[in-house]
Parts: structure tokens; sequence; C-alpha cells
């Protein structure tokens, strides 16, 4: 074998080499992604995705949530939400006006709180800690906790005091226990909110605020101009937060008012856990739950649209 055909063929089995090496190297990689986000990637695909298209199958049967058989009826379940059910459109019209309600003070309430803890004030960490506690505290126990000091606290408070917003029956007015339920979702979810804004707050440029201050501008322009276009994505994140939150408010609900007086502050998801869990119709309750979440879809992608036009105007 010449000199040539022996470097030409120590050059192939090199090329080769090299290729089997970054194949290895690359499965490797795989192996490694898969070890890191195979078991949530697994736990979402078991716990989100299959129960979603078994809830999309079961929208079109007549199952009761308890037999092993089910009827195939096709769009008869949808037909009867959208012909004789006017408790869940109900539900829905009280969830939209909650959340309209709830999105807006929930998001002036936390970035108010958050221009005003990202000044020097010297107890501004404790102050953030304490506005951002209530978000831990779980829904039903927070809805419990609050029961009893609209219903007893506020009378008490009533009773000594003689001022009249504290002798309301909050939880047995369908208006006051509408509001009731707006301020404990925006007592707990400010502070969240606040923590968004916050940070969103801490990377505006100083320089800039200074300048606008030597300029002559003062405080509400440099907010109006400056701060809150530089802002713009802590919002979209925000709105599209309380949105969703506010649509699928349940166990706040039930623990607090349970959808009274005469279900008028009954959510679209405690009329779904009822029509599936109470009333056996899991069919039904499926397809109301398909139908709440394209209409939840479509309010927050027609959210984000906006709110990112925005950014990009800004």
């Amino acid at each position: 074998m010449s000199t040539v055909a022996k470097t030409s063929q120590t050059d192939t089995n090199v090329q080769a080499e090299r290729q089997r090496a970054k194949a290895k190297l690359k499965w490797k990689k795989v192996l490694a992604y898969l070890a890191f986000v195979g078991p949530a990637l697994l736990f979402f695909v078991v716990i989100q995705i299959i129960p979603f298209f078994m809830g999309v199958y079961y929208s079109f049967t007549s199952w009761n949530g308890i037999s092993s058989a089910s009827e195939w009826v096709g769009f008869d379940n949808y037909i009867r939400i959208f012909t004789n059910d006017e408790r869940f459109f109900d539900s829905f019209l009280f969830t939209t006006k909650f959340m309209l309600a709830a999105v807006v003070i929930s998001n002036i309430i936390g970035f108010s709180l958050a221009l005003l803890l990202n000044t020097a004030i010297k107890s501004r960490n404790i102050l953030r800690t304490a506005f951002f506690l209530p978000n831990v505290i779980g829904g039903l126990l927070l809805g419990f906790i609050w029961q009893f000091i609209f219903v007893r606290g506020f009378a008490a408070v009533g009773e000594m005091t003689g001022i009249p917003v504290f002798q309301l029956a909050w939880l047995g007015d369908s208006t006051t226990a509408f509001w009731g339920i707006v301020i404990v979702f925006a007592w707990q979810i400010s502070g969240y909110m606040m923590v968004i804004y916050i940070a969103a707050l801490q990377g505006v440029d100083t320089s800039l605020l200074e300048a606008a201050k030597i300029d002559g501008a003062n405080a509400f322009t440099v907010l109006r101009r400056i701060i809150i276009p530089l802002i713009l994505p802590a919002f979209t994140i925000c709105f599209f937060l309380t949105i969703s939150m506010a649509f699928k408010i349940f166990d706040l609900n039930l623990s607090l008012t349970g959808g009274g007086p005469f279900n008028s502050t009954q959510s679209v998801a405690i009329n779904i856990y009822q029509e599936a869990f109470t009333n056996n119709n899991y069919g039904v309750g499926s397809a109301k739950a398909n139908i709440f979440f394209i209409v939840v879809m479509i309010f927050t992608v027609v959210q984000v649209s906006l709110t990112k036009k925005k950014e990009v105007e800004a």
C-alpha cells in the first residue's frame, strides 16, 4: 500500500472516530437533559396533558363520573349548556365582573406599594415581607379567617363605633358579598404583584430619572413618561397573572361565601365543581370546563397581545 493510500485511510479513520465521539457526546447531552427535565415532563404529561384530553373526550359523553360505562352524546352537553343552563352564565357574569374589579384594584395597590417601598425607607424590607405574607396563606384558610372578620369582627366594631360600613351584612347581601370577595382577593394577591413591580422598578436606570428632574419634570410626569413605559413588561406579567387567578378563583370563594347568598357569588369554578362532583354530571361538567378554558384563553391572549403592543410603542 502506498504512503498516500495509508494517509487517506488514516484520515478516514480519524474522521469516523470523531463522528463517533460527537455522537456519544450528543447522546450524553440528551441523557443529561432527560435526567433533569424528564421527571418534570413526565409528571406534567400525566397530571396535566392526559387529564385535559380525557376531559375533552368525556365532554362528549354522558358519563356520571362513577360508572365504567359512558355513552357518546356528541354535542348534546354543549347544546344543553347554551340553551338550558342560566346559572352557568350567571356565574360567568359574576366571575367576569369580579375579574375586572380584582385586576384593577390588585394592580393599583401592588404598584402603589412598589413605588412606596422602592424608596429609601428604613423598614422597607420588613414592610415588603409583611405585605407579601398574605399570598403565602392558602385560599381556604384565608376565606374562613375573613369570614370570621366580616361576620364577627365587623359586627363588633360596628356596635362599638356605630360606623355604618361595619354594620352591614357583608356576606348576607349579594353586592357587599361581591366586594367582600374582591377585598380579600386584593389583600391576598397585591403583595405578590408588589414584588414583581419592585423588581421592575429596580431595573430602571436612575440616571434617566435624575436627568428628568434636572429638566424640571415633576414626580407625576416622571412616573407617566419614564417609569411606566420602562416597566410595561411587568404590567404584562401582572395583568396576565391577576386575570388568570381571578378567573380561576375557587377555594377563596368556596370558604368565604360558598357561592351565596342564593348563588349570587358563585364563580365558574364552583359551578363546574358542583356540576361534576355534586350532581354527578361529569360529561356536562367537562363541557363547561372546556368552555371556561377557551374563554380564559381568549381573555389572556388578547390582554398579552395588547400590552405587548404597548411595550413596542413605548
